[in-house]
């Protein structure tokens, strides 16, 4: 198997589902659509927590949902953001039968396949997951969760931290009253978190991009542990995650100024005494026209040292 990535592994697990089922008005079936597939908004902070604390102990995080494949484009967002992820077919509803059925049945068998499907990547020193999903709402999951990998468990948590020490951290969890109760977990642990005050980070355009380029790995899980086979997850070798930060223009060396009155040296290098030009409206323009003005301006301020490339690369563009 492949290198997935180095350090502790956390691990997300995520249940996708539908955010805006509608109901047969004549047969009252459950009709859900592809398009409003998407992540809770506690599966969501379960996701950015992950992120949060792979990042504090300079590990990795895995993403693992059971889902049809309508839920592979939300696994790419996940690919963007860095992570591995890895799809176990055949453990969501196909059907509204199934659905039904699922509903009405426990959630132990589902973390046997999860379980399973983690076995050949190690064991994971957190599993984050959302404390309950947007269409069933049990919250039981993360508890079968802990007792198939024999770890703790603080469930229903508002915030999870990490300390100095990377066999431990540090959960919150609501009280009745306003109170707040403060956890020291040891690791290996299971913690489900709400959706509540914490949003979760968005990718860069270029990992975005890379990300729908590539397929979703799969694996086939039916009955429990032992029975996973199929596909290894793909690392995120393709896409190459940066640090989140806005864009600063590079730093341009000025010469001093040559007054030695203070007042006209502060107005020389803050460029009052300077014409600039005076703000125009480029349009109606094409795509490619406003893109080659765009650099024609950048490169005549010194922000670009290439020539743009195009038909219109050559023409002096008025701003």
């Amino acid at each position: 198997m492949d290198d997935i990535g180095s350090g502790p592994m956390v691990v997300a697990c995520i249940r996708i589902t539908d955010l805006r089922p509608q109901i047969e008005p004549l047969s009252g079936t459950v009709v859900r659509e592809p398009w409003s597939t998407g992540l809770s908004p506690a599966d969501a902070a379960a996701l950015e927590y992950s992120f949060r604390i792979a990042e504090a102990w300079s590990g990795h995080v895995v993403v693992i949902t059971a889902a049809p494949s309508s839920a592979d484009a939300v696994l790419r967002d996940a690919r963007a953001l860095g992570a591995t992820v890895l799809r176990i077919a055949g453990g969501s509803p196909s059907s509204d039968q199934a659905y039904v059925d699922e509903l009405g049945s426990d959630e132990r068998g589902m973390a046997g396949m999860i379980v399973a499907a983690l076995a050949p990547l190690g064991r994971p020193s957190l599993v984050v997951c959302g404390d309950r999903s947007s269409d069933r709402g049990t919250g039981a999951l993360p508890a079968f969760l802990a007792h198939e990998l024999g770890a703790a468990q603080a469930l229903g948590l508002v915030a999870i931290t990490t300390t100095d020490q990377e066999s431990m951290v540090v959960a919150e969890r609501r009280l009745d009253g306003g109170w707040r109760e403060r956890l020291h977990v040891p690791c290996p642990a299971v913690c489900s978190v709400e959706g509540a005050g914490v949003r979760l980070r968005r990718a860069s355009l270029t990992a975005t991009l890379a990300a729908q380029r590539t397929e979703i790995p799969q694996v086939t899980a039916a009955g429990g542990p032992g029975t996973t086979r199929g596909a290894d997850p793909v690392g995120p070798a393709e896409v190459v995650v940066g640090p989140v930060r806005p864009f600063r223009p590079r730093t341009r060396a000025v010469p001093a100024p040559d007054s030695d009155d203070p007042r006209l040296r502060l107005l020389t290098l803050t460029g009052a005494l300077v014409a600039h030009d005076p703000p125009t409206v480029v349009g109606p323009i094409d795509a490619a026209g406003a893109a080659d003005a765009l650099l024609a301006f950048l490169i005549r301020h010194g922000y670009l040292d290439t020539e743009p490339v195009g038909e219109e690369a050559a023409t002096e563009v008025e701003w």
